[in-house]
């Protein structure tokens, strides 16, 4: 069972995303998106500081070189350093085409695997984009996985040997093995029919994968079969991921999106943007760390 889910920032985000548990520092990352803001929360005292970012910041990761993170900004991915406020740049991301970092993650071996998203000038989002690995040697390789429109829902098993993705527009999330090749994708979810989409994802201890739905105000496990086991619901519709956090990593955090809500939806969504903790009785993964150095010399 789990208890009922409670505001842990009360800030309207446009697009919160990347949600992370810190270990090391023993506190909260996320980034607004839209608002171009990365945030931290230190729940022992409840202070949350932000850092204004030179573009929209997708995703990101923690670094196992003290003090970094690396960043997927719109453009392009950089390292950056909170404290000094150093940034790094590194690759361009999709130059040639009109799209957008989306969602990342660090897969078990210090990698740092993530997505792009589509943003056509006029219609609908199209599956032009890809799915890129950063290694730890600092180069960039398109992974051989389908063009998506809106990439989402990556994530790794505990052992990191099979890796989760979707393209939100298809309701479908996928997995396939995982290592230095990837195995051809399978079908684990399909969400076809619903009126939500799948979103961001987290992995626990067990192997279960968490995965928030956007429009549909929630957050589901299923077993690694693909059975679904348990619904978390949440007081916002756009709900964008999940984290696994707290000195036990048995707090799972929530954050979620106002974009594009109306004034008479956000009447009846007054929460929507709001950072979300649940106690679900369950416990996550240490979050993987980037084993890449930040080289100031290019």
């Amino acid at each position: 069972m789990s208890a009922a889910p409670t505001v842990a920032h009360a800030v309207p985000h446009e697009l919160g995303e990347g949600v992370l548990w810190d270990d090391r520092l023993q506190t909260l990352w996320w980034t607004d998106i839209g608002g171009r803001k990365l945030w931290r929360l230190h729940p022992d005292d409840g202070r949350v500081l932000h850092w204004d970012m030179p573009e929209r910041l997708a995703s990101f990761a923690l670094c196992e070189a003290d003090g970094w993170l690396l960043l997927a900004l719109a453009s392009r991915l950089a390292f950056f350093h909170p404290d000094t406020r150093e940034l790094i740049e590194l690759h361009a991301v999709e130059k040639e085409l009109p799209t957008r970092s989306n969602d990342g993650v660090c897969d078990r071996q210090g990698r740092f695997v993530f997505g792009t998203l589509h943003e056509p000038a006029q219609g609908d989002k199209q599956a032009v984009g890809g799915f890129y690995r950063l290694n730890r040697d600092l180069s960039l390789q398109r992974l051989p996985l389908p063009d998506v429109a809106i990439s989402n829902s990556i994530a790794f098993s505990p052992a990191g040997d099979r890796m989760y993705f979707c393209d939100s527009p298809t309701r479908k999330i996928y997995c396939c093995d995982y290592g230095d090749t990837l195995g051809e994708p399978r079908l684990f979810v399909d969400l076809t029919g619903m009126s939500g989409v799948p979103d961001g994802s987290t992995v626990d201890a067990e192997g279960a994968l968490w995965n928030a739905q956007w429009g549909m105000g929630r957050v589901v496990r299923y077993l690694a079969d693909g059975s679904e086991d348990r619904i978390i619901a949440l007081p916002a519709a756009q709900t964008t991921k999940p984290a696994f956090g707290g000195a036990k990593l048995d707090t799972l955090f929530v954050t979620s999106a106002s974009e594009d809500l109306t004034a008479e939806q956000l009447a009846t969504d007054p929460q929507a943007g709001y950072l979300f903790t649940v106690d679900v009785g369950m416990t996550g993964l240490r979050e993987s760390r980037f084993a890449g150095t930040p080289n100031r010399d290019g």
